[in-house]
């Protein structure tokens, strides 16, 4: 007795014999062989690989089995990881609660509060320089400018 199939389909194209059956051609093109025993030597190395790390995502199992000499593609590695459950649950950032914006303060008086300014520039002839300026926040008066080639912290800490 002929399978229903190829009694249907003798002599016909492909895609009329897949329509009269109602089969999709990629159906009729799959092989049925079980995927477990052609992905046995996978399913092993990387019950091997996870043996010694379980919770290695999966870059890190197959750079493990490349590096102990196997040469399986990463989609297949990738599909028989994802068949066996192993995937790993990816990590939620913490949300951060909102800060509220506080305003600046404001210094009206003098001597208060100062502010310290680097500023770099270059001269046309190509050397460069910078300045140190110092600000007093309350009155915007500049109190100091020093300007050289560099500014060591001792010579900041001098004009502070």
């Amino acid at each position: 007795m002929e399978p229903p199939i190829s009694r249907a389909c003798s002599g016909l194209s492909v895609i009329t014999a897949c329509k009269l059956t109602s089969l999709s051609r990629a159906s009729f093109y799959r092989c049925s062989a079980d995927w477990r025993e052609k992905d046995k030597a996978v399913i092993d190395a990387i019950q091997a690989v996870l043996s010694e790390s379980p919770q290695a995502g999966f870059w890190k199992c197959y750079y493990r089995l490349r590096f102990k000499g196997f040469t399986f593609n990463h989609k297949r590695v990738y599909r028989v990881y994802c068949w066996l459950g192993l995937n790993l649950k990816r990590r939620i950032k913490k949300t951060l609660p909102k800060r509220e914006n506080k305003p600046l303060s404001v210094v009206n008086r003098p001597d208060i509060q100062w502010a310290l300014d680097f500023m770099h520039d270059a001269l046309c002839c190509g050397k460069r320089f910078r300045t140190l300026n110092i600000i007093d926040e309350g009155t915007r008066e500049c109190l100091a400018i020093e300007v050289d080639t560099s500014l060591p912290t001792d010579r900041v800490h001098y004009e502070i």
